[in-house]
């Protein structure tokens, strides 16, 4: 496709041909074989990327083996100082890549793709002041042997993120994972690859070459390569728990240590003495509408007392009807898209599904217009039922859309046991002014993180990650970092002979 095939309109948005980072060069396919971009905010074709292969991840990974040593033997303060200057060559890039972003996933720009931008730079300063924090122990046997431990680096990493937070997602590899001494091998998401490529040129202005390799393609293709290869020594995953169950399988092939932050379910807890506006535009934060409920985190299980369920309902309805759901481009939209075909044909199944149920209250939204300018993207209206099933199937599967399913309980110890009466345990949100209450469910449920009164996003420092299928491992932390990407070594030396 050439920019001369774009309407006027569109030409300002054509991104044209990116190519991957392999040994510390751009190229395309080796087969010459190119993947669509579509922008899901008009279904326009805005570019094209490179359809990697297996022999495309040979080469990256005998990139990454061939500079692991170096790296790995440079000074940790060394490799953090890059890191300090990458993020202050990204800095005043952010509104550029933070476009890129909105317009190949849809995600607003003002409420999502900015901050989402501005991460990538926190992340890799909070990484660089941890390089030299892989830190061993001595242990005290007796005064003639010297017995300690090491924390060395892995070697070749290979990671997959998926195009719900690409370039959050990716600094959350790729920093943590090079700071301590590995390479690394990026897989990034066919539907959201250009932001996180941005990113990749200008860490490639600092890096040596083939430390950082960045491979495109679709995941049954050059992923299944990538997981599949014996000179990967750890894998790195964040997406669906269906695709992790196979990223885990690879790796048990080789005895491959593998991360996995995977997909929940989670619910929001709101107790009786909450029933007020803060707490209804926590939920709404909670549930992730901001980013179109495509959030592995997002709270859309809404346990509401049964003694201010009507209210409660009806105020979020309210507020929810208020936001703007429109050009992910457009200052003004609090909203944007669905990221493709694929995934809003699949949230309009969910949709129908529960206007199918007996006794469901479609309180808001439901399935998209069939006209109109929302029409000729992936656009989708908040959804809210009422009076759902915890057991219902829009209650129990992860929808990854703007639904909400509001369900009534009784009392405390009914609402932790259906909000643990899941597969999955990412995250939780507890809403009340009663400390003992809030405490005791906090405790009480099955999730690797929850919020008490507030319904924001992860935070650098904190260890995040998810109990049962949601997940093994964890990310954003020095914790994360130490246990996923460096491994022990003791050392025992007899000082008598």
């Amino acid at each position: 496709m050439t920019v001369q095939q774009q309407s006027t309109k569109d030409v300002e948005y054509f991104v044209g041909d990116e190519q991957m980072l392999i040994a510390g060069e751009w190229t395309a396919a080796t087969d010459g074989e190119w993947i669509d971009v579509e922008s899901p905010r008009d279904k326009s074709v805005i570019g094209r990327i490179p359809r990697g292969r297996a022999e495309d991840v040979e080469k990256a990974v005998a990139a990454a083996r061939r500079a692991y040593p170096g790296w790995r033997d440079l000074r940790p303060r060394d490799r953090g100082d890059l890191f300090r200057k990458i993020a202050d060559a990204l800095e005043p890039e952010q509104g550029r890549i933070a476009r890129l972003l909105s317009l190949e996933n849809g995600n607003a720009l003002r409420t999502q793709s900015r901050g989402e931008t501005q991460f990538v730079v926190d992340c890799f300063r909070y990484f660089s002041g941890l390089a030299g924090e892989a830190k061993g122990e001595s242990i005290p046997l007796n005064s003639t042997v010297l017995d300690y431990s090491r924390r060395e680096p892995l070697g070749v990493v290979g990671a997959i993120v998926p195009w719900n937070a690409p370039l959050m997602l990716s600094a959350l590899k790729i920093a943590p994972a090079l700071v301590t001494g590995n390479t690394l091998v990026l897989k990034v998401a066919e539907d959201a690859p250009l932001a996180v490529l941005a990113v990749a040129r200008i860490c490639q202005q600092f890096l040596p070459e083939g430390v950082l390799n960045v491979i495109t393609g679709y995941g049954t293709e050059v992923g299944e390569a990538l997981t599949s290869h014996p000179g990967i020594a750890k894998l790195s995953f964040t997406g669906s728990t269906a695709v992790g169950r196979r990223v885990m399988e690879k790796g048990s092939e080789h005895i491959v240590p593998v991360s996995l932050e995977l997909g929940g379910k989670s619910p929001q807890i709101v107790f009786p003495d909450a029933d007020e506006d803060w707490v209804v535009e926590g939920t709404i934060a909670g549930m992730r509408f901001f980013r179109q409920g495509q959030s592995c985190t997002a709270g859309s299980r809404l346990f509401l007392h049964e003694s201010i369920f009507e209210s409660f309902v009806g105020k979020l309805v309210d507020k929810l009807a208020a936001l703007k759901v429109g050009d992910p481009l457009d200052e003004a939209s609090d909203m944007g898209t669905i990221v493709n075909r694929k995934q809003f044909d699949r949230v309009c199944d969910y949709v129908a599904d529960g206007i199918g149920q007996p006794g469901v209250e479609v309180a808001l939204g439901g399935l998209p217009p069939a006209e109109g300018p929302l029409s000729r993207g992936y656009y989708l209206q908040p959804t809210v039922f009422a009076g759902v099933s915890n057991d219902w199937r829009i209650a129990s599967e992860e929808i990854f859309g703007p639904v909400v399913c509001a369900i009534p309980f009784r009392d405390e110890q009914e609402v932790v046991r259906m909000a643990n009466d899941t597969s999955y345990g990412l995250a939780g949100f507890v809403w009340t002014r009663e400390l003992g209450t809030a405490l005791r469910t906090a405790h009480a449920l099955e999730a690797g993180w929850v919020q008490v009164n507030q319904g924001g996003g992860q935070v650098l420092g904190q260890s995040y990650g998810g109990f049962k299928q949601s997940g093994i491992g964890r990310e954003f932390s020095l914790e994360g970092m130490l246990d996923s990407y460096t491994q022990r070594k003791h050392v025992s030396i007899n000082l008598g002979r």
